[in-house]
């Protein structure tokens, strides 16, 4: 039997270049606005016999305006960053040039101390592969983006590398249907999201 899961984007807490790394800043203002505009739309995906969330405190909020009540799962839990947590892409770069420039071309690398791309992918595609695959049955999950990523890396096998080239929005949508070890990339019409 094939399984459903859905990935919805938290909402964000912060501007776009302003984002950084494990952020766990509750949703701001313009955050809960997105989620009010989005919820007709996303609304559906609430009838999803499993509803998780990442433990985030803008992912558990995303989930819980959008009426999923999710349960929070520790393994889609954002990459540990190590000692920059906290900071955006440009701070660390300042700080530490040489290792942001090695942890950008190396997925096995930690030069941060904390965990890699390669071990990051793994832990979020454990996760997917691991779901519960009785009767088809329907998942949703509110995760950060970076969780989004790494589960479509993961899915679709593709490298480590291709983790830079995915953008994944705000309240964006993406579906992956199948089982362990064969995961589909699954584009639907707006209309037909539930």
């Amino acid at each position: 039997m094939a399984l459903r899961v859905t990935f919805v984007a938290a909402a964000r807490s912060s501007p776009l270049l302003a984002e950084r790394f494990e952020d766990d800043r509750p949703l701001d203002q313009a955050g809960w606005d997105e989620v009010q505009r989005s919820a007709q739309e996303l609304l559906p995906l609430s009838a999803a016999e499993l509803r998780y969330c990442s433990p985030t405190p803008r992912s558990r909020a995303t989930g819980d305006a959008l009426g999923y009540a999710p349960l929070v799962q520790l393994a889609l839990r954002d990459c540990d960053m190590g000692r920059w947590r906290g900071l955006t892409l440009g701070e660390a770069m300042a700080r530490e040039p040489e290792a942001v420039d090695a942890w950008l071309a190396d997925p096995s690398g930690v030069p941060h101390g904390g965990e890699s791309l390669l071990s990051f992918v793994t832990r979020v595609g454990g996760w997917l592969d691991t779901r519960p695959v009785a009767d088809g049955g329907r998942i949703v999950a509110v995760a950060e983006p970076s969780v989004v990523r790494a589960a479509l890396v993961y899915a679709l096998k593709a490298p480590p590398s291709t983790y830079w080239n995915i953008d994944v929005r705000p309240l964006s949508t993406t579906t992956l249907t199948g089982h362990a070890g064969r995961w589909n990339l699954r584009f639907d019409a707006a209309s037909a999201r539930a």
